[in-house]
């Protein structure tokens, strides 16, 4: 193994005491990941924009600080790089969306977690790819390019956030962001073989965040390891007075939850079982690998009882509802008149600001992003609003409640995290009710704005990762991350290793030093 392969195939923890300790620089991760990124992209295609210089000078910013001795105050993660899906906005670096609508448009702010990011000392490798404005659950709808599955590049990595989950599968980045509205951080962790984690709704600033469904849309970490997610969301947590729907309360101690799970005795933990998200339409390895995976959980002490949550089969037709709702307003923004795409009518059209808005909005958004807008627009027009909409959010909080009763018998919940394991390019292109059918067991938790995690559980028959989904109270992030870093330690064990080590990885050879 080269030392490229052997530096890229830590952990972003093992990489921050490797910097803590000097026996690594910022600058030399920053170069490692470059060597992957250069290597891997042709095949994988999870970057839409590469920022390289800009990621030296970070690293090299963070490396003077360090040997001046002005690094005590940072975070465990401080000269860490990360990737950024390309939904977060990113000053000086171009932010699309992946939609033709944003192409070229270079921020002048940074988005809160940016912010924080820089803050913290960990370089910017780049924007990675998704589903156009967020809007799908196989990354292809993307404008500008297809994502591919590390682990089968005829298989699809899961959405919106595809590339960020592929950029850490991979090793072109240790840790990355991504957003979450009905499952956009944990479907593509699930399906690469990655953690992926939605935090509670408002623990997160949404600042900066392109907006696509606001009740429902969550900034989240994506990582190899549990404990790699739990340092990255306290780097990005905390309340902001620029988010009107930030939280104001402290950051929970998740990294100490998650180092307390690594000893792997969950005596007194109580977990419920979701009846109702597994059984039909649930791939048989799928349903294996979670069986396997409950049995370890109980193997350290933790009791698991069947939880009945009546209103979640529900939950899949509210989101749909809900969620076009949302982007048809949120959307209605770009219309060419201030920023982005213009598109100006023939010349034997009336040269008016509404054809060109039209203009615009026909050649700028993709056919996904339409059948949404289309779709929410007639569930809030007038007559359809409280037979639609209004009926909408009163299942909404009926699995709500769902979720406060559960709580009130069990501290955490878990279930498969998609139904099904990765499946090819195309193959569920043509069909948008069976490509929304892989949000099911994900969406529940963005309705009620509670914390939700996935890790991988295996790898089914087919040789393609598993996702088990662990579901805690809101606010009470902090309890999703011991029985998570629990199970993860002893499925490691079984598996003699992480599971990533069975992953063919071809653009990793002849990488050096």
């Amino acid at each position: 193994m080269s030392e490229v392969q052997e530096i890229v195939k830590l952990s972003a923890a093992q990489m921050a005491a490797k910097i803590r300790s000097k026996e690594i620089s910022s600058r030399e991760l920053v170069e490692a990941h470059m060597q992957v990124i250069e290597s891997a992209e042709p095949t994988i295609k999870a970057f839409l924009k590469v920022s390289a210089d800009e990621a030296l000078a970070q690293a090299d910013a963070f490396d003077q600080k360090l040997s001046r001795g002005e690094t005590q105050d940072l975070p465990e993660l401080a000269g860490v790089p990360i990737a950024i899906k390309d939904m977060i906005v990113t000053k000086g670096i171009e932010t699309t969306a992946a939609s033709k609508i944003l192409e070229g448009w270079i921020p002048p702010y940074d988005a809160t977690v940016i912010e924080k990011l820089k803050a913290a000392g960990m370089p910017l490798l780049g924007k990675t790819n998704l589903d156009e404005f967020a809007q799908g659950s196989s990354t292809e709808h993307s404008a500008y390019q297809t994502t591919h599955n590390p682990w089968n590049t005829d298989c699809v990595p899961g959405g919106s956030g595809g590339g960020s989950a592929s950029a850490v599968a991979a090793f072109e980045a240790p840790l990355a962001l991504g957003t979450d509205t009905g499952g956009s951080i944990r479907q593509p962790g699930a399906l690469t073989g990655t953690v992926g984690v939605k935090p509670t709704y408002g623990a997160v600033s949404r600042f900066g965040a392109i907006a696509m469904a606001s009740s429902l849309d969550q900034i989240g970490p994506v990582s190899r390891t549990v404990l790699d997610s739990a340092l990255l969301q306290e780097v990005i947590g905390g309340n902001d007075r620029r988010d009107s729907t930030s939280i104001p309360m402290p950051v929970p101690a998740l990294a100490q939850a998650a180092r307390e799970g690594m000893k792997r005795d969950l005596k007194g933990l109580k977990v419920g079982l979701v009846k109702e998200l597994s059984g039909e339409g649930f791939q048989p390895g799928v349903e294996a690998r979670f069986n396997e995976s409950v049995k370890l959980l109980e193997a350290m002490g933790a009791e698991v009882v069947e939880v009945s949550c009546p209103h979640f089969p529900y939950a899949l037709g509210a989101y749909y509802i809900i969620m076009p709702s949302e982007v048809s307003s949120n959307l209605a923004r770009y219309d060419g008149m201030r920023y982005g795409l213009r598109v100006m009518p023939p010349a034997d059209v009336p040269q008016t600001a509404a054809n060109m808005m039209s203009y615009t909005r026909e050649a700028g958004f993709g056919d996904e992003v339409k059948r949404r807008i289309i779709l929410g627009t007639y569930a809030l027009s007038a007559g359809y609003y409280d037979a639609w909409y209004g009926s909408a959010q009163k299942v909404r909080t009926l699995i709500i409640e769902d979720f406060n009763k559960a709580f009130e018998q069990v501290d955490v919940l878990i279930s498969p995290t998609s139904p099904t394991t990765a499946f090819h390019f195309g193959e569920k292109m043509d069909d948008p009710v069976a490509m929304y059918m892989n949000d099911v067991a994900t969406i529940p938790a963005n309705l009620a704005g509670v914390p939700a995690m996935s890790i991988p559980s295996g790898l089914s028959d087919d040789g393609m990762p598993t996702g088990i989904q662990f579901i805690a109270p809101q606010k009470h992030d902090e309890v999703l991350y011991k029985p998570a870093a629990a199970l993860e330690a002893a499925l490691e064990e079984s598996w003699n290793g992480p599971i990533w080590q069975s992953m063919n990885t071809p653009w990793l050879d002849g990488l050096h030093k």
